[in-house]
């Protein structure tokens, strides 16, 4: 494979460039990263190559993953402060590698991104009281940048009723990956349930079709990378230290519920307290508060409290699976569970009630 990239590199950026290092990065539950690093004409350049798992989550079929990359093609660049996509690759059946058409498998290469995971922060939480300074400007920097983009509206109410059909019944949303999960971790009968009240929302949420939004699709912590702070460029800058972030896999369409991205990061103040603490309490129940506040106060959104709900159960399956997180207990499990119950059983999310959802 590696003779077969060099090759490829060189169609792209001339028979100058040279590959100087092709190594793992790292793999997850819907794939692999690659690092490449090759030498052009420009000088040197390092970007990363991604595969899907070719099994589970809707990727079963090549051309499966295939329009995952032509549509991370289509719309990684129109995001701000999104990685680029540079181009989709297919490997064929003689191990070349060529730009997307008649590819057997297929790859994505974009450009690598610099900093740390929010998932950082969150494990830090675990050791504080309270917010610092930091943690709540990079709350407040996230909900600005979400009220920013979910301001850019579509009216189109085929695309937000795909969008609540999906958030059940897609691959990789709440039916997906129930489907995921290992036998014996939640009784099929109990899987129907949430599935059921889920859809049994979605049929509440169809005429709220002018909620119609520009969402990432993903925005949970492993996506969201936080540069290392650096001083104010302007000398006696106020605010302290400056702080940005940029966002890796953009997901599932781009258009939704500005919920689903709201949903994607809150779950996981509930969730890292549960796992460390049992319940909701210290930092992390000041980062939701925080963060459903500072967004609402950006986005002037009042109703999102009322949409969340089967966000909320299409999160709270992924936090919860065994495959994602092994090393939450089954207790800990049955919290997450009753949370994604009660918060379906209610009317509207109330975030002074978080800890009696999961009672």
């Amino acid at each position: 494979m590696k003779q077969a990239i060099e090759k490829y590199l060189k169609n792209v950026f001339g028979p100058p460039a040279r590959l100087l290092e092709f190594k793992k990065l790292g793999a997850g539950v819907h794939g692999t990263g690659f690092l490449i690093e090759v030498e052009t004409e420009k000088g040197k350049k390092q970007y990363v190559i991604k595969d899907l798992a070719p099994e589970g989550l809707g990727h079963d079929n090549p051309s499966d993953r295939a329009s995952v990359f032509l549509w991370a093609l289509d719309n990684y660049n129109s995001l701000p402060k999104h990685i680029k996509a540079i181009d989709v690759i297919a490997q064929h059946e003689d191990g070349s590698i060529h730009s997307i058409g008649g590819g057997k498998e297929y790859f994505l290469l974009m450009e690598k991104a610099e900093g740390v995971n929010y998932f950082n922060d969150l494990s830090e939480f675990s050791k504080k009281e309270h917010l610092d300074e930091m943690d709540v400007k990079k709350i407040r920097l996230m909900t600005s940048y979400l009220a920013e983009i979910h301001s850019m509206k579509k009216d189109s109410k085929t695309l937000y009723r795909k969008k609540l059909r999906d958030t059940v019944g897609h691959g990789e949303c709440l039916m997906g990956v129930f489907d995921s999960y290992p036998d014996g971790t939640l009784e099929y009968g109990e899987m129907a349930e949430i599935v059921k009240k889920s859809v049994e929302w979605i049929a509440k949420l169809k005429p709220k079709y002018k909620r119609l939004s520009q969402i990432h699709g993903d925005f949970h912590p492993g996506n969201i990378w936080f540069n290392p702070p650096t001083p104010p460029l302007e000398k006696g800058g106020k605010g302290g230290f400056e702080i940005d972030f940029v966002l890796l896999d953009r997901s599932r369409g781009p258009w939704g519920d500005p919920a689903d991205d709201i949903t994607a990061l809150t779950i996981n103040y509930i969730f890292f307290s549960v796992k460390n603490h049992g319940d909701a309490i210290g930092s992390y129940l000041e980062g939701i508060n925080l963060f459903f506040d500072e967004y609402i106060k950006a986005s002037g959104d009042k109703e999102i409290n009322e949409v969340v709900a089967p966000f909320f159960a299409f999160r709270g399956a992924v936090v919860a699976n065994p495959i994602f997180y092994p090393e939450l207990t089954s207790e800990q499990r049955k919290l997450i569970f009753r949370f994604v119950h009660n918060v379906l059983d209610d009317d509207g999310f109330r975030l002074e009630k978080v800890n009696e959802y999961l009672r």
